[in-house]
């Protein structure tokens, strides 16, 4: 059997970089896009959450577990994984746009926006990126996801 890459076991810290690498570059990207497509209302959103924290956090946390319970519970039945899966899609788009908001928010706090956006994109990448890294980050990061989650839908509804 040739062509076959035997399995061995996974290295957990290849793991942990390869994820940190990845929300590095999701938070990079999705916020280049969003800088560019979309300024005004991305700074809208991110002073909700610089404005309203905690309101943000408690409004995104309720509408990810309504998301979270809304795509999990057709997954019981057959008929349903046909819809949830189509419809975990746009809310993995909304999570990375969400996470992008809060992480910018944080970096425009910490650095500002005088020379443009490219310093707080590339420190809203770096914070995303070490969180993912540290044993504590992903709590760390699902509560800040949440605010820009809660600050993403209070700019829209």
């Amino acid at each position: 059997m040739g062509g076959e890459v035997p399995a061995g076991p996974v290295d957990p810290l290849a793991s942990v970089v390869s994820s940190a690498v990845g929300a590095f570059l999701t938070t990079l990207v999705v916020g280049a896009i969003l800088v560019a497509v979309a300024p005004d209302s991305l700074e809208r959103m991110m002073a909700t959450v610089t404005e309203e924290p905690v309101g943000s956090f408690v409004y995104g946390l309720v509408a990810l577990l309504a998301v979270v319970v809304a795509t999990v519970i057709p997954v019981i039945t057959i008929v349903g994984i046909l819809l949830a899966v189509p419809s975990a899609i746009p809310a993995a788009i909304v999570r990375a746009v969400e996470a992008v908001v809060a992480h910018l928010a944080i970096a425009d706090r910490l650095v500002g926006r005088e020379d443009g956006w490219t310093k707080p994109l590339l420190v809203a990448a770096a914070i995303d990126g070490s969180l993912t890294l540290t044993g504590i980050g992903g709590i760390v990061s699902f509560r800040i996801g949440a605010a820009g989650f809660g600050a993403v839908l209070k700019d829209r509804l």
